[in-house]
Order: structure tokens, then C-alpha cells, then sequence
């Protein structure tokens, strides 16, 4: 056989391969999914973020006819559960449950991330975002945000507030917090908001930033002050509570948002099919009493590029929070 029949052969051959290889990618796209799919969120079981994802999979493995089962895989301010599941492989079978923290300011906070928020994920859907209060211990001499900031300013440093760990949006938001007023305040790290919580009405601390559906039931019962809202408008299930926004203080504006991402390289069409589900599930009415249960804002229209866009942005606004504010993992 001459040398050109050799290379004639070779690369039928190799179009051969290829065209099996895509075929039975397509294939495996079409009937896709075929067994359970993991739903990598990155936290310790219970709270908002484990409550709210678990009722998102059970909604979208009914959508999709095949289990969503969470994996609970927690540290490092979420970035260990993330890493973990970059590294899956892309075929749609991983879903990752990230955040401010995992896809933005833990790149600015801690020094060894071992994955790109942007080059090893693909973004799917937004799930909510989720607006804050502060609170402080009522036997503090402030009551208002204007008092508070004007006692951290008269005292730099000598105002603790505590979190529910490093990287988490309880920390972040007291670091947006501090930028925003010129304020110093000493970050007290805990290992879930419950301690920290505990501490903070025992009066070791003096303040913190948390979701409405765990401070709520202590404000009501009088062991917390609430002083402000950190979204631009007030709570409808704390409608008395006023926003940093109607306070004069917009740049301390904050949410906690969620979205989902798959490994990079995920087909496009799974992409599209797991993002379609989630925008059902989003306007499921049992996700949407869970949403306003936990004073969450459903995103509805955040996904695929625009999503990808609005990381971004996130990661170029939290590592100048970060720089500016000078904050540290204690």
C-alpha cells in the first residue's frame, strides 16, 4: 500500500473515531439524566443555604425524573466543597451550589483557591438573593446606625462583631459595612450563626449582620435590636426595620445571592435543560413559600451569560471590599 492510501486510510480512521466519539456524546446528551445527579453545596448541613437547596433538588429531580441528592461538603468558607466539585467530570451529573463567598470574595480572602470562578465553571442559574440585618445586643448605648457608626468612630477596633464564619455573607456584609461608614470594627469568626448568636445576646458580642429568618424570633422576643435592612428597601415580614439605603448609606447595600454552576466543559444542551428546570422550580410554589419563609428575593432571570457577567462583577466588587477593608481570616 503506497503512502497515500496509508494516509487515506489514517484519516478515515480517525474521522471514524470522531464521529463515534460524538455520537455517543449525543447520545449520552439525549438521555441525559439517566441516574442520580450530585447537588455539591459547599456548607454544614441545616440553616438557609442547606434548607433552601435541598427543597430545590427535590423539585428539580422531580422535573428532571431522576434524584438530586445533596452532598454537604463544608470549609474554607465553602471554596473545599467547590474545588471538589470543579474537578468532577463535566457531564451534568454535578451541579455546585455557589455564592458571594465561593465565586467571588473567597479569591481575595484566602490565599490557595485552586480554581478559577470563571475558566472552571459554567454558569446555570441564579437561585435568590437574600438581604440582611443588623443587629446588636440591646443593652449596647447605641440605637440607631448613626449612633453605632458614630461610637465605632469615636472607638475604632473596640466593636466586635461576630459571624458565621470567614467568607460567609454574614462576614462580608459587616466588611461592605465598615468600607461604607469608615468604620473599624474586630470580626469574631463562629463556626455557624447559632454560637455566634448565643454570644451576642450573653453580651460578649456587640453585633452582627444575619438573615431575617434567624434573628426574627430573637428580635420579637426582645434579646436583639434590630437597626437596619441592608437591601435597598425594607422587609415585608419586618416592615418597621428601615434599609441602609433611606439610612443614607447605599454603598452599604448587600445581598447573600445563590446560584448554580456545573463543571466547565458541561454540554451546552444538559446546560440548558438542568437551567430550564431550575427557572420552573424557582416558580415552584413550594420554592416560593421557602424564599419568602427566609426573606429571600427569587432571581428569576439571572442565568447562562448574564449570570456569568454578574460573577464578574461580583468577584472585582468583593476583592476591593476585601483590600479596602483589610480583612482577614482569623
Amino acid at each position: 500500500m503506497d503512502k497515500f492510501w496509508k494516509k487515506a486510510l489514517a484519516g478515515l480512521c480517525a474521522a471514524a473515531a470522531a464521529a463515534a466519539t460524538l455520537g455517543a456524546a449525543h447520545a449520552a446528551n439525549d438521555t441525559w439524566p439517566n441516574r442520580p445527579i450530585t447537588f455539591v453545596v459547599p456548607f454544614t448541613p441545616g440553616g438557609i443555604t442547606d434548607n433552601t437547596s435541598r427543597v430545590l433538588a427535590k423539585i428539580v429531580g422531580d422535573k428532571l425524573g431522576q434524584p438530586v441528592v445533596v452532598d454537604n461538603r463544608p470549609g474554607a468558607g465553602g471554596s473545599i466543597g467547590v474545588e471538589a466539585a470543579s474537578r468532577q467530570p463535566p457531564d451534568g451529573y454535578t451541579m455546585i451550589y455557589g455564592t458571594q463567598g465561593t465565586q467571588a470574595a473567597n479569591l481575595a480572602l484566602y490565599k490557595n483557591i485552586r480554581y478559577d470562578p470563571v475558566k472552571d465553571f459554567v454558569p446555570v442559574h441564579a437561585m435568590s438573593e437574600t438581604p440582611l440585618i443588623l443587629v446588636v445586643n440591646p443593652s449596647r448605648p447605641f440605637k440607631t446606625v448613626p449612633e453605632l457608626i458614630a461610637y465605632a468612630k469615636a472607638n475604632p477596633g473596640k466593636l466586635n462583631f461576630g459571624s458565621a464564619g470567614p467568607g460567609t455573607g454574614t462576614h462580608l456584609t459587616a466588611e461592605l459595612f465598615q468600607v461604607a461608614t469608615g468604620t473599624k470594627m474586630t470580626h469574631v469568626p463562629y463556626k455557624g450563626s447559632s454560637p455566634a448568636l448565643t454570644d451576642l445576646m450573653a453580651g460578649n458580642l456587640d453585633l452582627m449582620f444575619d438573615y431575617p429568618v434567624v434573628v426574627m424570633p430573637f428580635v420579637k422576643a426582645g434579646k436583639l435590636k434590630p437597626l437596619a435592612v441592608t437591601g435597598k428597601t425594607r422587609l415585608t415580614i419586618a416592615p418597621e426595620i428601615p434599609s441602609v439605603s433611606e439610612l443614607g448609606f447605599p454603598k452599604a447595600e448587600s445581598t447573600a445571592w445563590s446560584a448554580v454552576f456545573v463543571p466547565a466543559k458541561t454540554p451546552p444542551d444538559i446546560v440548558k435543560r438542568l437551567g430550564d428546570a431550575i427557572a420552573l422550580a424557582i416558580a415552584d410554589p413550594e420554592m416560593q413559600q421557602v424564599t419568602e419563609k427566609f426573606g429571600s428575593v427569587p432571581l428569576k432571570d439571572l442565568r447562562d451569560a448574564r449570570l456569568g457577567d454578574f460573577v464578574k462583577t461580583e468577584m472585582v466588587r468583593w476583592r476591593e471590599v476585601v483590600q479596602e477593608s483589610g480583612a482577614k481570616l482569623e
